[in-house]
Parts: C-alpha cells; structure tokens; sequence
C-alpha cells in the first residue's frame, strides 16, 4: 500500500501549546446535543448509487442550501451544508448521503482539540466503488472555525468523500485549500465526545490505519479498534429550495 494512499486526506495540523506539528486528514458533518429520532428522508436516488456511482449523476447539481442529522453512537449531530461556500463539495455530499454512503461509518480519527474524521465505508467494496469519483479544488471562502465541516485530501484536486469536524479554530487549513462546505447547527458536543483513546493513526500513531480501513473496512476496526464511535445513519431534515 502507497504511502501517498495511507496519508490521504492529511493537512498539517497547525502547532499547538506543545509546538508539536502533526499531519491531519480530516472532514465531518456536525452537531445535536440531543438524541433525535431520524426523520423520514426525503426521496432519495435509487441505492444502486451507492455500489456502482456514475459521474453523471454526481455531476448533477444538489439544492442550495440542505440540512443533515448525523445520528451517532453519541447522540445526534445537525449540519447545514451550503452551495455558496463550496458548490462542487456541498454536492457531493448531497449525492452520498441520498446514496446513504455514511451510514454505518466509523469516526476513525479523533484528535482532541483539533478535529474528528470519517468517510471510509464499513464495506471496502463501496469505498473503492466511489474512490475514483475526485473532486477539483475550491477556494476556502469560509475560515476553517470550530464546528465547519470540510473535506480531507491527500494533495491537489483529490476530494472524495472523506470528511472532518473541525473541533477548534483552524483557520491554519484556510490557506493550504481546505474548503469548508458546512457548519453544525446542534450536537458541537457530541462531536467533542467522540471517543478520542487511539490516538493519531499510523505511521504517526497506534490509531486506525487508513490502507487497512479502505483494504477491510468495519471489520478490520471493529476488530482492533471497538471503542471508535460511529453514525448509524445520516438523513436530509430539509432543503432550500424546497
């Protein structure tokens, strides 16, 4: 497995109180204190999206503005994704939360003070199904503030699907392209919560390895890792324009 592969999604982590830099992949959908039943989604593309996705679909333009819930092992999260900040990442993340790419991840990234992260799917069929569907580079119009949701990448033009919850201000990210796509609304909280005890992922840490997760999937971390905490499901609440 590449390095380039096992690091993808990283932007270094701005130095701390300690002065220590530590590199990052990052990007989540945010927020509920709450524990809110799901809501009845709205009418979602056919599931066959989610095994076999197609560029033209993808392509396809998602509504202005829309709002999720994360319901997770922790409680529910809310975020608002919005056009305006980052059209092309704000689309993708419509079309895999109709595809229902989320549901069933893991938070596999969790470092305190900084961000949590998902976007591998439990099935590593799915993960490689969606990984060559990549994104061009947006320019950050929003700052990289606690509580925005942004995309990891692994270098130029290499968004897909992986995302992070910023957990504090990060405005370091803004000017190495890391465009922030949404904010939460509700359950800031429950993403602080997230089970952080693994530590940064290989080859920094003893956390989750990326290749691994992408070559296995939930059963190589609910093998080695059984304390990450995860989302059940990620529906739209609504939609603008209607």
């Amino acid at each position: 497995m590449s390095r380039d592969f096992v690091l993808r999604g990283y932007p270094p982590r701005a130095a701390g109180a300690t002065g220590v830099a530590v590199a990052c992949l990052v990007a989540c959908l945010v927020a509920a204190t709450a524990v809110l039943a799901p809501p009845a989604p709205l009418p979602a593309q056919s599931r066959s999206t989610l095994r076999s996705p197609n560029a033209t679909e993808l392509a396809r333009a998602g509504p202005d503005s829309f709002d999720v819930g994360l319901y997770t092992t922790k409680g529910a999260i809310t975020v608002r994704l919005r056009r305006a900040w980052a059209p092309k990442g704000s689309d993708r993340v419509w079309h895999a939360v109709q595809a229902r790419y989320y549901d069933g991840v893991r938070f596999y990234r969790v470092i305190p003070g900084f961000m949590a992260q998902f976007g591998f799917h439990g099935d590593p069929a799915v993960t490689r199904a969606w990984d060559p569907y990549l994104l061009p580079d947006e320019p950050a119009k929003q700052s990289n503030a606690r509580g925005t949701l942004t995309f990891a990448n692994r270098g130029r033009n290499t968004r897909n699907v992986q995302l992070f919850i910023n957990t504090a201000n990060n405005e370091s990210l803004d000017r190495l392209g890391f465009a922030p796509v949404g904010s939460v609304l509700t359950g800031l909280s429950v993403a602080d919560s997230l089970y952080a005890g693994y530590g940064e992922g290989a080859p920094s840490g003893d956390g989750p390895d990326q290749g691994r997760i992408a070559s296995q999937g939930n059963a190589y971390l609910t093998r080695l890792f059984p304390k990450l905490d995860g989302i059940d499901s990620v529906r739209v609440i609504q939609r603008w324009p209607r």
